[in-house]
């Protein structure tokens, strides 16, 4: 069965867009065809990825326009691209007729041609974020070992489960990821254990440790197993692969 998998946090900087490539980058060396779909109006998933659409986005997809344009990027891995004017899709699509399921109903004709299909969600919580919850079998939410990292999770936790109860049955579960964890820190081990003992089996075993190659890829403008495979980075996303693998 085909996971749909949306990668979310309504506060921006940590770790989302990283996390969709490399989790979408390593599934695919582990075997598993794979659909990256760049929900977000900022466009990084597609600009990382060095993708240069032909004019058909997500945006004219959900607009109607045409169907969700898969762009090819390598064996067994492709990519439903963004642009800027997505960010106008939230009020245009306001008024649209069962506007919570359009997501879902562009990705139906293509469940079955892949065996995750992961989507990065804009830093926000509004009707592009609704769209991917209300399509996606699993939530992954990244957090940041900061002192703010929980404030607003008990929301976010609360939008879930009611997207889980009124729109999507097929929503199994969520998990957080945490991000930029750097171990010398002791605030941060200490932020990372509270964590995990309020969240217990709702955090992933593996955190991603703060690493200079995950940078580094981003400014090369690819993934973190093209750049370093070797890295902690590249060890810390495969982990999480394999633990993906294992759970959902």
């Amino acid at each position: 069965m085909t996971q749909i998998i949306s990668i979310l946090n309504h506060k921006g900087g940590v770790g989302k867009t990283t996390s969709a490539i490399n989790i979408g980058a390593g599934l695919n060396i582990l075997g598993k065809r794979v659909l990256l779909i760049d929900l977000d109006p900022q466009a990084n998933l597609s600009l990382h990825l060095k993708f240069e659409s032909d004019g058909t986005t997500i945006y004219g997809a959900l607009r109607g326009e045409y169907g969700l344009p898969v762009q090819h990027v390598v064996s067994g891995l492709d990519i439903v691209p963004s642009t800027l004017d997505l960010s106008a899709a939230e009020i245009e699509l306001q008024s649209e007729p069962g506007r919570e399921y359009l997501l879902r109903e562009l990705i139906e004709p293509f469940i079955r041609d892949y065996d995750y299909i992961i989507v990065d969600c804009p830093p926000s919580l509004g009707l592009l974020t609704l769209n991917a919850l209300s399509t996606s079998t699993y939530i992954i939410i990244t957090v940041e070992c900061s002192a703010f990292s929980l404030m607003g999770m008990s929301k976010l936790f609360e939008i879930i489960d009611k997207v889980k109860y009124r729109l999507n049955k097929k929503l199994k579960d969520h998990k957080v990821l945490i991000t930029k964890f750097d171990t010398r820190k002791t605030i941060q081990k200490d932020i990372s254990e509270s964590i995990r003992n309020q969240l217990k089996s709702k955090v992933f075993k593996t955190a991603i440790r703060t690493n200079v190659a995950l940078e580094e890829a981003s400014f090369q403008q690819c993934s973190i197993y093209e750049h370093d495979k070797k890295s902690s980075g590249a060890a810390d996303y495969m982990n999480v692969c394999n633990e993906i693998i294992s759970s959902v």
